[in-house]
């Protein structure tokens, strides 16, 4: 089960415990918002793409949407969500699930300048009814990425 993939992976710095499973679905922003008692922008959503045949997640806040201009000139091709069917397999998350911790090794994972402005924010840990409750200072410490993007439209004041 994913959830316990993640709980692996957060237990090497002795903070599985933090992991909320939920009583309702925490699959989408608004319902993970809802279930949390915070604000939508506040969740970390984490969205997968395929770039050049490989996966890829790009961590954004709740509010942010993918700038294709922006996003086409850092990966040089257009924004291409991975399908449905294909997430769990490449990513190693269900689809409600996805989150930048305890992913299959070759996924890059890019973190986006749209969370840098809460001093915490809630990923998925999993599963569709499960989060974590993180500063951004711990979501760079526990997540493998690659780098900050700017790849995210929407949320600027």
């Amino acid at each position: 089960m994913a959830i316990e993939k993640v709980r692996q992976h957060l237990a090497q710095w002795h903070v599985e415990h933090k992991i909320q499973e939920l009583e309702e679905s925490s699959a989408t922003v608004e319902l993970a918002a809802q279930a949390l008692g915070c604000e939508p922008e506040r969740i970390a959503k984490t969205l997968s793409f395929l770039v050049d045949g490989k996966a890829i997640l790009i961590v954004a806040a709740g509010d942010a949407k993918i700038d294709n201009t922006k996003y086409k000139a850092l990966f040089g091709t257009k924004a291409k969500m991975l399908a449905k069917e294909d997430v769990e397999e490449k990513i190693g998350h269900e689809v409600g699930g996805v989150c930048p911790f305890g992913v299959n090794e070759d996924v890059s994972i890019y973190l986006d300048e749209s969370l840098k402005r809460f001093t915490t924010v809630f990923p998925a840990c999993g599963s569709s009814n499960s989060a974590i409750e993180v500063t951004v200072s711990e979501l760079e410490t526990y997540t493998p990425y690659k780098e900050w993007v700017d790849v995210c439209k929407g949320w600027q004041p």
